[in-house]
């Protein structure tokens, strides 16, 4: 995929963002740990679980939403490569995911900036 089409999706699912969280009657923002989520972002099935997270790896799931690579998560934390993994793996199990496809979508949804 080419990169301009990249940014054009990445553009698009930001416009669709910043509707879901504009929509009149949105409930008030969620607290996932230290982190402010817009309710209508947060899936009912993974609410709760999202709430029993470490803040390490709600911190790797917000990087992993705001598209960071793992070698880039673990620069940014100063952990290993591995730790990261590890933390997403755990995330991915906590949550009954199928697997890290799924983490990131969801990661993307929940983090991703709108603006």
């Amino acid at each position: 995929m080419s990169e301009a089409i990249e940014d054009e999706r990445l553009a698009a699912i930001a416009e669709l963002l910043r509707k879901a969280d504009a929509m009149p009657g949105s409930a008030a923002p969620v607290a996932i740990g230290e982190h402010m989520v817009e309710a209508a972002r947060v899936p009912k099935r993974h609410r709760e679980t999202l709430l029993k997270l470490t803040p390490m790896e709600l911190t790797c799931i917000r990087f992993l939403g705001w598209g960071r690579s793992n070698p880039d998560i673990a620069t940014l934390l100063l952990i290993s490569e591995n730790t990261v993994r590890v933390h997403l793996s755990n995330v991915t199990r906590k949550l009954e995911l199928d697997g890290m496809r799924e983490l990131a979508a969801l990661a993307g949804l929940l983090f991703y900036p709108a603006d």
